[in-house]
């Protein structure tokens, strides 16, 4: 009981870390983005494992998609991801909300000839748009499957019902959407605990994560239901997934955030 109780008095800690955090979300992203100094196993971002680990769990869902088709990263942060479905794809275009972010991806994609990036805040009016913009950049027109990760548990229920709708006129009628969120069972204070946060140290990369961004919340069957409805979506299959972090816990293995992946169609009219 001690022990269970002992973690809320992290409360107060998290409480101070978190005020500073910019109020706007994208004045919060781009300055964290500004400031990241290294990406990979050992660097800053909390959710880049600098591995292909994750990704190669989820192929077996993500190659339901159409091969033929150009793959849009959703949320592309450094692009780690982006960088590993162009070996899948025949093109794979990176978007992030964030524009240092999107620089930071291309200085580190510049040996990768079929990966691009655009600037792109997908729960904006003009979002469809601008993602064809970026894949005609890039030489296609017409469909596009979508891979997005990590995106939905920092938006609030109506940014993912406006993201979801954006998604149609990009997947069309070939097109189709692979999803993995964290989908942690418990309270913010239980997620740093599990992530290695205690009264009297934090990781670097959670605190940093703490510092800086808005708070995130949990996406799983419920959450993609309603973001993603049945009038718009044919859900083709879900489960449970493993979103990794950077090593926390132990330098040479990730940390495991449970999660929720879902493979989707839109429902043609």
């Amino acid at each position: 009981m001690f022990s269970a109780l002992r973690k809320y008095l992290l409360i107060p800690r998290l409480i101070r870390l978190s005020s500073g955090a910019p109020k706007d979300p994208l004045t919060a992203w781009d300055r964290y983005w500004g400031d990241v100094r290294s990406t990979g196993a050992a660097g800053d971002v909390l959710w880049d494992s600098g591995s292909d680990h994750e990704l190669n769990g989820y192929l077996p869902k993500v190659t339901q998609l159409d091969p033929n088709l150009p793959v849009v990263d959703v949320g592309c942060g450094n692009g780690s991801f982006t960088r590993l479905l162009a070996r899948h794809f025949p093109l794979a275009v990176g978007l992030d909300y964030s524009a240092n972010a999107v620089d930071r991806a291309r200085q580190e994609s510049t040996d990768i000839t079929t990966a691009s990036f655009a600037v792109c805040d997908m729960t904006a009016p003009e979002a469809a748009a601008t993602v064809a913009a970026a894949l005609a950049e890039a030489g296609w027109t017409g469909d596009a499957n979508v891979f997005i990760r990590g995106v939905l548990h920092v938006l609030d229920s109506d940014g993912r019902a406006a993201l979801a709708a954006n998604l149609l006129p990009v997947v069309g009628a070939r097109g189709g959407v692979f999803l993995a969120e964290t989908n942690f069972p418990g309270t913010p204070v239980d997620y740093v605990s599990h992530l290695g946060a205690t009264r009297k140290s934090i990781p670097g990369p959670l605190e940093w994560a703490i510092r800086g961004l808005p708070m995130p919340g949990r996406f799983g069957a419920k959450q993609r239901a309603k973001a993603f409805p049945t009038a718009d979506w044919n859900l083709v299959e879900e489960g449970s997934a493993s979103i990794e972090t950077r090593p926390l816990s132990n330098p040479s293995a990730p940390d495991v955030i449970p999660g929720y992946f879902a493979l989707l169609r839109a429902r043609q009219r």
